[in-house]
């Protein structure tokens, strides 16, 4: 087993007098790989983090067994996760008037609450309004990063030129030959495992050894073949071999705990921001973090892996950031505004809020950048207004908030293999994940009914806890022998879509409701159109036809649309262009109104693609902060 150094102490002094090369708001993917780029070319970085630092070993838990847990990992008394009929049948905010002590977003109803309880927000502290939104939220050092869901794919110029393909919307300003190369760093860095595949619309990554499909996985795949359509063991943000570079991660060894709890990876195999990026940043000496300043689950379920095989920003970034001498992290702070300078209208640096004593402090940075996530960075650009940007910072054109776009899902399909039912148990939970289908729709023939397309993410096998036992009729030993002889012969699949941008799905300020710190929350204006309810009817026929097609007799389908944000992929608020009348930020994530100001996570995102967004943040990312590290030291910044 690999042993994993101790993470290095974010307790730093803090010198708010000083002048920081730059300033990032937010410590997820985004904010991890710009602490990890800026101080590996020598810039003196602070980062300003919402929530604490958490031990997150402590927090996950991974190798506890439910029988020595109290509560078999329920959250304490008192605590409640919202679920899909709160989202749907009632308006946020959601946790107003609950009669529980603390609220929080459905992730931790999945199962395993008390290991995430410390890292979603409580609903009651940051409330938000409008539409109905299922919005899940991590305040803590790496953000959501500890508790992703693991799946790193690449975008293709099917994406990034989509408009030039289907007429829909705008081309990105960018093309896959751009981000290629960074595309290759973060793949190097981090760890990906998977197999290549030469798709023209999944570009392959370099992958690190790939977790092998199950016998009813390859008798799907081999049937999809026959039709031309790909099945693919799935791409991991896990490194499978181990990473020389990293101290603080581990390689992934199949110890089976993947899939029984929420999220994380405590010996860091998987990415997380602080050990990839951010620590490395600190031991520069050019980053300062300052925690408690407000400004991407294990099989989809909340949790991690405490290992670390998968990619966490912590481990996978900030802690390596911190290494290098130049990143300080500043936890609990809270950021408001983005403070600009009267006289030349540049940023200057940001102004937050200690979250635990709500002092008022500014931090100053010669850059600024935004990381916070695509809504929370939407919010303080929108928050930070003055006479010089009457409508918010960087929003002469007025698209900040709006163009917001995610993934829609909820559609799917179970079966049933027969030849594996009574066959002898197999271990199939100790891998990152199961297979993925790569989007077959509008590629060269168009699709009636809805334009892009979606992918479907599946697993079979055996688990801890047997697949389908509450679905199983009958009691005592009859059923008992029913549950074992079926175990291991479910195969379930899941789609995810792409949602169209558009200029009235957008978020703006509440004017009247505040969170626990006074600030102004968001609103939301957002519903799904009929392009997605039309994919949505295609992802369970399809599901219905692949399942069929290969001898897999079909036990259930889900026909419903989860709630809007449900796939916790929301991208688009300040999306990137080379016209700054319909546009936020240019190619390299920099606003067109601030020149030292940059926004590098989901928000530039111009659509949504129907793959995860991790890996492209990161890529984007790691392209722009080279970019700015190199007009920094040439004063153009």
């Amino acid at each position: 087993m690999t042993l994993v150094k101790v993470a290095p102490p974010i307790e730093q002094d803090v010198d708010l007098t000083q002048t920081y090369d730059a300033v990032i708001v937010g410590s997820g993917a985004a904010g991890g790989m710009a602490a990890h780029v800026l101080t590996s070319r020598g810039m003196k970085v602070l980062m300003l983090e919402a929530g604490k630092k958490l031990d997150i070993n402590q927090e996950l838990r991974s190798m506890q067994w439910p029988y020595d847990h109290p509560r078999r990992g329920d959250a304490p008394p008192g605590s409640h996760h919202l679920s899909f009929n709160e989202y749907t049948i009632r308006k946020p905010p959601y946790a107003k008037g609950a009669a529980f002590k603390h609220v929080y977003s459905y992730v931790g109803g999945w199962g395993g609450s008390d290991y995430v309880k410390n890292i979603l927000v409580d609903e009651k502290e940051h409330p938000y309004t409008g539409s109905n939104y299922a919005w899940v939220r991590a305040r803590c050092l790496g953000g959501k990063t500890n508790i992703w869901g693991r799946l790193a794919l690449r975008l293709s110029d099917y994406d990034f030129k989509a408009k030039t393909h289907d007429g829909y919307g705008e081309d990105w300003p960018i093309a896959y030959a751009d981000l290629e190369p960074y595309y290759d760093k973060v793949d190097l860095y981090l760890g990906i495992s998977g197999v290549k595949e030469n798709l023209p619309h999944l570009p392959d990554s370099q992958f690190q050894r790939p977790s092998k499909l199950n016998w009813g996985e390859v008798k799907l795949r081999e049937s999809l073949k026959k039709a031309g359509q790909v099945l693919t063991p799935y791409r991991a943000g896990v490194t499978t071999d181990g990473l020389k570079h990293n101290k603080y991660r581990s390689k992934c060894y199949g110890r089976g705990a993947c899939d029984r709890r929420p999220g994380g990876c405590d010996i860091h195999a998987v990415f997380d921001s602080p050990t990839g990026l951010i620590y490395p940043a600190v031991d520069t000496g050019h980053l300062t973090v300052r925690p408690n300043s407000t400004a991407h689950a294990c099989d989809r379920r909340p949790g991690g892996c405490d290992i670390h095989a998968v990619f966490d920003s912590p481990t996978g970034l900030i802690y390596p950031a911190m290494d290098t001498g130049h990143l300080t992290v500043r936890p609990n702070s809270t950021a408001h505004e983005v403070l600009v300078d009267k006289n030349t209208g540049r940023a200057r640096g940001v102004a937050f809020l200690d979250s635990v004593t709500r002092k008022s402090y500014e931090a100053k940075g010669k850059v600024v950048i935004l990381a916070a996530s695509t809504l929370e960075s939407a919010r303080l650009l929108l928050l930070s207004r003055s006479p010089q940007h009457p409508n918010g910072l960087g929003n002469s054109s007025g698209h900040v908030g709006h163009n917001f776009c995610e993934h829609v899902m909820g559609p799917g399909v179970t079966g049933l293999i027969k030849e594996l039912v009574g066959k002898p148990h197999t271990l199939d939970d100790g891998r990152p994940g199961g297979f993925y289908i790569p989007r077959f729709r509008n590629l060269k023939d168009r699709q009636p009914g809805f334009i892009r397309g979606y992918g479907y993410e599946g697993n079979s096998g055996h688990s801890m806890f047997p697949a389908h036992v509450m679905d199983t009729p009958g009691f005592g030993g009859q059923f008992k022998r029913s549950v074992r002889d079926h175990a291991g012969a479910f195969v379930s699949m899941g789609a995810f879509g792409e949602v169209l941008p558009r200029y009235e799905s957008y978020v703006d300020l509440d004017p009247e409701t505040k969170d626990a710190w006074g600030i102004p929350v968001l609103r939301f204006h957002y519903h799904f159109s009929d392009n997605e309810r039309k994919m949505a009817e295609d992802m369970v026929a399809t599901g219905r036809e692949m399942l069929e097609a290969a001898g897999i007799e079909v036990v259930g389908t889900d026909e419903k649309v989860l709630t809007e944000g449900w796939s916790i992929h929301e991208l688009g608020t300040a999306r990137m262009g080379n016209d700054p009348k319909t546009s936020v930020l240019n190619q390299f994530q920099q606003s067109h109104d601030v020149r030292n100001l940059f926004v590098v996570d989901g928000s530039s995102h111009v659509s949504a693609s129907c793959q995860n967004p991790t890996w492209t943040i990161m890529a984007l990312a790691w392209r722009s902060c080279d970019h700015l590290a190199d007009e920094f030291r040439k004063g153009n910044v």
